[in-house]
């Protein structure tokens, strides 16, 4: 594979350069099948050498260890990673859920237990996975720039907050990046969160850009570990599903017309909404690292952009992206 990994800039206040394309690790931890260490290492690496360097995890994925992986898979290669973690989704070790946790004290102990768990002594970006809305975000923010001021910490980030709290968290400390859902299948942000950022200088990190697989035209056999067979996902179920399928097939089409697969041509969309957005498609295995390492190499004119849109109006989707949306900031 030959094709090269341009770097894209978030943020304009606190800029953060970083691979174009970057590798969420959460499912070879937790989530999306059976974990798999040894591969999620493996895939890490190629993606390391590949140039994709823009790495994300969390520490409530597994709980906890998928940071531990992550560490491991970067260990003599941490020069070469920006790297990024996430705290506010508070979990036990036995996985147990206990809520979203933004006050000042645990702010820093959860980035000393990630620095820990990582193996290094920096975060490139750390941000809030939820916004607590108990607490007033500057006082989160307030703890964040704090782990700034001591080293510990580069750049700031928010998770799936509102338009209002980015501008509140910005006011306290320059916010590097937004991450939260954004694909052809979940485009609400457009309306203000993505002006917002653009008003403000932030860069967007879109999760799920393949729709949790979706996009790519596979659909997870019934399991346990799979949340997607849970219920979790309303789009994954029933009468959603099968209107949401119908949509694929139209994305198969047209990625038939640029020879390449439907999850390439959705990895494109992302890639070409602009040069302050740099996409985190997740997988445990290194042939799917490599097709969306591929996606870089799809070109979109205005044109094709606009047949995908049409083919995926933003209303035609079935079914919300989270079946409890309690802890999404609006």
């Amino acid at each position: 594979m030959t094709i090269p990994i341009p770097n894209r800039i978030l943020g304009t206040t606190s800029p953060l350069t970083v691979s174009a394309l970057g590798l969420g690790c959460m499912g070879m931890s937790e989530f999306y099948g059976t974990p798999d260490e040894a591969g999620g290492i493996t895939t890490i690496r190629r993606a390391l050498d590949l140039g994709v360097t823009f790495l994300d995890t969390a520490d409530m994925y597994g709980p906890f260890t998928n940071e531990r992986l992550v560490g491991k898979a970067i260990a003599g290669r941490r020069d070469e990673v920006q790297l990024a973690t996430k705290f506010g989704n508070e979990r036990t070790p036995d996985g147990s859920w206990v809520g979203v946790n933004g006050r000042h004290d645990y702010v820093r102990r959860a980035a000393d237990a990630s620095l820990e768990r990582l193996g290094v002594d920096h975060l490139d970006l750390y941000y809030q996975h939820r916004v607590d809305r108990t607490v007033p975000i500057e006082e989160t923010v307030g703890a964040m720039k704090e782990l700034v001021d001591a080293g510990k910490v580069r750049h700031l980030g928010l998770s799936e907050a509102s338009a209002a709290t980015i501008r509140r968290a910005h006011a306290v400390h320059p916010i590097t990046a937004l991450q939260s859902e954004y694909s052809l299948f979940t485009r609400d942000l457009e309306d203000a969160v993505l002006p917002t950022l653009r008003e403000l200088g932030i860069g967007l990190v879109p999760y799920s850009p393949l729709g949790r697989g979706l996009l790519t035209g596979t659909v997870p056999a019934d399991a346990d570990d799979d949340a997607r067979s849970t219920g979790r996902f309303p789009r994954f179920q029933g009468d959603n599903l099968a209107t949401n399928l119908v949509l694929v097939d139209k994305v198969r089409a047209l990625a038939a017309q640029h020879g390449c697969t439907p999850g390439q041509l959705a990895l494109a969309w992302v890639l070409a909404q602009g040069d302050d957005i740099a996409p985190i498609p997740g997988t445990k295995r290194v042939r799917y690292l490599e097709e969306n390492v591929s996606a870089l190499g799809v070109q979109l004119a205005p044109a094709d952009l606009a047949a995908l849109e049409a083919a995926v109006p933003r209303d035609a989707v079935a079914g919300d992206r989270y079946a409890d949306l309690s802890t999404i900031d609006a």
